[in-house]
């Protein structure tokens, strides 16, 4: 399809290069798909939602400013609202108690949506991976899209992912339903949201909580990573490498006999007495 529109808009970003055009009407037409429009517009239009955890959060925030200004990107629109936002950043430390309101929040966000760890706690634990209150990652509830590595990452890191979310997107295709499961046949399914009570439970995994609990009611071992039989490697010894081992065994020194044995024990005791008698040499 051809779009023909006023200069302001550089349509060099969405022409595909695959038809070349002349160098005097390049800013001003464009041969493009219609998946290419859609992901331009949709890449060019991420509203984040305005949401913080921790200490990434400041950094988050520091993005947003003058100094790197991600209204570049067109994602200057934060908003407040689930339901207006496009980009999720999880930003900090997602404890046990925090994870029920982010799945949440997540279930009320329309599609397309996507979401973006941002530093080691978000993605892994980081330094609290082993608290008893932090949950190990938010990619143990909910799709992560893009990794930020970093405690915290800095304002240009989360510029960065926030470009290879758009290369994402640009790679989508709405021929591909798979690209774009939100224009499947009914309603998505929302994510279970998990349940804090003495510990984290998440409902897609009650059956094997139920099985366990069955198992401990019994007094059998539940929980237990069973291992695999041990297996038997049979290694084939060549003629050269039997012959050299059975030479080496051949050559063995012979045990001591109890003469030798003894003689050398005097020996040692001869010389204890003397280094008793003379602690100086």
């Amino acid at each position: 399809m051809a779009l023909t529109t006023q200069k302001e808009l550089d349509l060099r970003q969405i022409h595909d290069t695959e038809f070349p055009l002349p160098d005097e009407i390049q800013g001003t037409l464009a041969v493009t798909s219609l998946s290419r429009i859609y992901n331009w517009s949709r890449r060019s239009s991420m509203w984040p939602l305005l949401f913080g955890l921790a200490c990434c959060a400041i950094e988050m925030i520091g993005m947003a400013s003058s100094r790197f200004d991600f209204s570049r990107f067109g994602m200057e629109v934060m908003r407040a609202s689930p339901r207006q936002s496009d980009l999720i950043i999880v930003s900090g430390t997602v404890t046990k108690k925090m994870v029920v309101p982010i799945v949440r929040i997540y279930n009320q966000m329309p599609e397309p949506k996507y979401i973006l760890a941002m530093g080691a706690c978000a993605s892994g634990g980081g330094p609290f991976k082993e608290g008893y209150n932090v949950v190990s990652g938010i990619d143990k509830y909910l799709p992560v899209d893009v990794y930020v590595p970093g405690c915290p990452p800095t304002p240009q890191s989360l510029l960065y992912g926030l470009i290879a979310l758009q290369k994402k997107i640009d790679g989508q295709s709405i021929a591909n339903a798979d690209d774009v499961p939100w224009y499947g046949a009914g309603p998505s399914e929302p994510t279970p949201i998990p349940i804090l009570g003495p510990d984290i439970i998440d409902p897609r995994q009650m059956d094997i909580i139920r099985r366990q609990a069955e198992y401990a009611a019994q007094g059998k071992p539940y929980g237990v990573r069973e291992l695999p039989p041990p297996m038997e490697i049979k290694k084939k010894v060549s003629a050269k490498a039997a012959a050299l081992a059975a030479a080496t065994v051949a050559a063995a020194p012979e045990p001591l006999d109890e003469n030798r044995l003894k003689r050398r024990m005097e020996a040692l005791e001869r010389r204890r007495a003397f280094a008793t008698k003379n602690p100086e040499v």
